[in-house]
């Protein structure tokens, strides 16, 4: 057996939590690891390098940042947090990363849903794009009209 797929076992062992997080297009595996060490990883890359954009950072981080002041006792846990994302942009996947690793919080600590609830962490944005009809120009702007 290759020694990549072994250590991939090995790391598959650790105890996480994982919720699914998404908006517009945009999907989001976020898995928790309760660890001494705290770290935040996207797509195999640390969250600083893959979100380019200090809005798009802080986006990802919220549930971290301001969902676990208001709770006492809890800010000492460092979290490991891994997410995989994918479709949509940047933007939407920052939200995607948001909307599931606060899932993955109250997974872990039940005690955390008022506050992440009442922070709008965990309500699933519906909007996205709406579709192009035919014989309009876009979802809703028709070509111009003559009367004569």
């Amino acid at each position: 057996m290759p020694k990549d797929i072994k250590n991939t076992k090995e790391k598959s062992k650790e105890k996480y939590v994982e919720a699914v997080g998404r908006r517009k297009t945009s999907t989001a595996r976020v898995r928790i690891f309760p660890a001494g060490k705290a770290s935040f990883t996207v797509n195999g890359k640390d969250a600083k390098e893959y979100f380019q954009t200090e809005d798009e950072r802080l986006l990802s981080h919220d549930p971290l940042a301001k969902g676990l002041d208001a709770e006492e006792g809890k800010t000492t846990e460092k979290w490991k947090v891994e997410a995989k994302v994918s479709g949509g942009g940047m933007h939407s996947q920052a939200e995607a990363v948001r909307h599931g690793l606060a899932r993955a919080l109250v997974a872990s600590n039940e005690q955390l849903r008022h506050n992440m609830k009442e922070l709008g962490f965990l309500k699933r944005d519906p909007r996205s794009k709406e579709r192009r009809k035919f014989g309009l120009k876009k979802a809703r702007k028709a070509p111009q009209w003559s009367k004569r």
